[in-house]
């Protein structure tokens, strides 16, 4: 029979949805380090949990059509371990293109820029690799914005399209594109003129 704090850890991953990350102090509320290892190593025994490394879980996803469970996904690790290290993280590289559907192209790096130290992080068949950049490039910023300007620094000025100002406005919302204008005053010229064009301004 479960114990109590046993109970609670077994209903903060029932209450999640499938290919959730979890690090060791998503449960720190519940119970000391000992009981979590504890429940952790119960919940992963029962298929509740798979162990991606030390300190990182999953609740497994199965896909239906593909009969078999689905690969972890590399930006939900990253946001993960930046909740764990207090970290402020964002997309970089060709993992801003790729989430922002500007490329099709799948990294075999995932790069991000943070505010923590340089680190990196193997998974299965990919590797995620923070980066340090100062404060003002990402403190303060919403997840969205962060992800924009990453996605157009990598594109540099002079491979901004129409194509390009299209796609990205079509899939930002409106309280994202009024957040962003906000947001993005600190940002180079070319970028907030960029994302002035995104967000429909003249």
């Amino acid at each position: 029979m479960d114990n109590g704090y046993m109970r609670k850890a077994r209903e903060l991953v029932a209450a999640a949805e499938d290919g959730t990350i979890f690090v060791t102090s998503d449960f720190a509320d519940i119970a000391d380090a000992t009981a979590i290892r504890q429940c952790l190593k119960r919940l992963t025994e029962s298929g509740q949990l798979r162990r991606i490394r030390k300190g990182i879980y999953e609740k497994p996803r199965f896909s239906n059509l593909l009969n078999e469970y689905v690969a972890v996904d590399p930006e939900a690790v990253a946001n993960a371990l930046a909740r764990n290290y207090h970290w402020t993280i964002a997309p970089s590289g060709e993992a801003a293109l790729n989430l922002l559907g500007l490329s099709t192209q799948v990294p075999a790096i995932w790069s991000f820029i943070s505010d923590g130290p340089y680190k990196t992080v193997e998974l299965d068949n990919t590797k995620l690799e923070f980066k340090h950049r100062t404060n003002r490039e990402i403190t303060g910023l919403s997840y969205k914005t962060r992800l924009v300007i990453q996605a157009l620094k990598t594109l540099g000025e002079d491979n901004i399209t129409l194509g390009t100002i299209e796609a990205l406005s079509n899939r930002l919302t409106k309280e994202e594109k009024k957040t962003m204008l906000k947001e993005a005053t600190e940002s180079t010229d070319w970028v907030y003129d960029t994302i002035r064009k995104i967000s429909g301004e003249k």
